[in-house]
């Protein structure tokens, strides 16, 4: 079953087009890797899903929802849950209160956060601010997580963190996908790690889909002219 769709859509910062013609689909339960050189629309494609920029082209549909008029509030309680590039975690809010914050109703409950990085438990009663980056990464995880979303957006989840941090976070990532039926939208730098989790890829170039298909069919030739590696 589809869960998410994107047909056509175009997207603008102002009077500066940033999408001219974005297309997925991603199935429930999949795990989608949303590839391109920086610069070329990923995170505005996650900005349109979440209802952070006005979409002028296209349709967003998720779970059969058209997702244009709603504002991202809305968007985010049809279950999309977003970790979005630079963490932002509340500064002045504890590791507990963070994940109290969006809670809503479901079985990713504190108790199973905590399972998932047991590191957010030790730190329980610690301000987000004093956290270090692999810490406030894993607090923003698992606050979307407290959300109990049907659909996971992580966008540069594993971007500037030590080694072991980024092997914790992938491990969770690929505990997500072998435990549940999340749907996981992904976008990072990593290609090796992305090989190990995701099923499908979509690749961007300059706000356009010019390649989709089974992450294991994605040539040498494709990722040198649109990934750069």
């Amino acid at each position: 079953m589809t869960l998410l769709s994107l047909s056509n859509v175009a997207a603008f910062y102002g009077p500066s087009q940033a999408l001219f013609d974005v297309s997925l689909d991603l199935q429930a339960g999949e795990v989608m890797a949303l590839m391109g050189r920086n610069g070329m629309g990923k995170t505005t494609t996650v900005k349109a899903v979440c209802r952070m920029i006005p979409v002028t082209g296209g349709k967003i549909v998720f779970d059969g929802v058209d997702l244009r008029p709603l504002p991202s509030h809305r968007a985010a309680r049809l279950g999309i849950g977003l970790v979005p590039e630079g963490r932002r975690v509340f500064p002045n809010l504890t590791v507990a209160e963070n994940l109290q914050a969006a809670a809503r109703p479901g079985d990713w409950t504190l108790a199973r956060v905590a399972r998932l990085f047991p590191r957010l438990e030790e730190r329980r009663d610690q301000m987000a601010a004093t956290l270090s980056g692999g810490e406030q990464q894993m607090l923003a995880i698992g606050r979307a997580l407290t959300t109990n979303p049907r659909l996971l957006i992580l966008d540069e989840a594993t971007e500037g963190l030590a080694p072991l941090v980024r092997q914790e976070i992938w491990a969770a990532i690929s505990a997500l996908k072998r435990e549940t039926g999340m749907a996981i939208l992904l976008i990072d730098k990593s290609v090796s790690e992305l090989a190990e989790v995701a099923d499908r890829a979509v690749i961007l170039r300059r706000g356009e889909t010019v390649w989709s298909g089974r992450f294991d069919q994605i040539s040498d030739s494709l990722m040198q002219d649109y990934v750069g590696v």
